[in-house]
């Protein structure tokens, strides 16, 4: 049985109309959504969420212009969405300071609307081959920006598990954690984006799961399962067999 504290994000299935999407989301037994902006004005969402089948606990956004994220936050607090996790935009020819400023200063207004409407923001960390729309490559880099933005961290370990002092930075960015997002990865992969289903890699994602929720972690854990892997196991095949695995380390944390 799924456990209720995982999601399978919506990008697991990009492409896949949200009607064939829920049906997925049936079978494999999740009742947290996470999803794409893009999906939130859907009627199939709208019906599944407002027939209580499942709740959204996050939403992905690119950040562009303040005003295109305000209309996500209406958008996400009229679903009941928890949280909205974003990339911040690229830096272009500015330094990461520079950027940080410009970011901090552009996402204000929404930081006050969200907190108005009942929605979390959070940004998280991504490799750096997502430089043009992103920023924080490292969790040590995410976490200084959301502080200094009066944000939340959304941790995807895919992007930080082999970094120095891990174990540190976690217990940091907790407090402001809002979500925690789970795959795994084959030493020597190079078929990007080389994601693999939990268990089948190198992250020690059972030791991590188990030492977050010792440090109080009282949020998801969403599964984002992209790359040919996943493709030549099948998405649905690999979402299910996650939901297995994970839903077993959640069980004996």
């Amino acid at each position: 049985m799924t456990d209720e504290r995982l999601s399978v994000h919506s990008v697991t299935f990009l492409g896949e109309p949200v009607r064939d999407q829920r049906e997925h989301w049936r079978a494999l037994g999740v009742r947290r959504l996470s999803l794409i902006d893009a999906q939130l004005s859907d009627d199939a969402l709208r019906e599944s969420v407002s027939g209580g089948e499942c709740s959204v606990e996050s939403v992905y956004h690119l950040f562009d212009t303040p005003d295109a994220l305000l209309r996500v936050i209406d958008d996400a607090a009229g679903l009941g969405a928890r949280v909205v996790y974003m990339l911040t935009g690229g830096r272009a020819n500015l330094t990461w300071e520079h950027a940080a400023e410009r970011f901090c200063e552009a996402v204000a207004p929404c930081v006050r609307a969200a907190e108005s409407a009942g929605v979390a923001l959070a940004i998280e960390n991504a490799s750096a081959l997502y430089a043009d729309i992103h920023i924080a490559h490292s969790l040590r880099d995410t976490i200084t920006l959301a502080e200094m933005a009066g944000l939340g961290v959304c941790i995807d370990l895919f992007h930080c598990w082999a970094e120095a002092d891990l174990p540190a930075r976690t217990r940091r960015a907790l407090p402001r954690t809002e979500l925690i997002q789970l795959s795994d990865y084959v030493l020597g992969d190079r078929a990007l984006p080389a994601r693999a289903v939990p268990g089948d890699g190198a992250i020690p994602i059972e030791a991590f799961v188990a030492s977050v929720l010792a440090e109080g972690y009282r949020h998801g854990f969403d599964l984002e399962l992209i790359g040919p892997r996943i493709d030549e196991e099948g998405r649905f095949e690999a979402a299910r067999r996650a939901c297995a695995v994970v839903s077993a380390m959640l069980d004996d944390s």
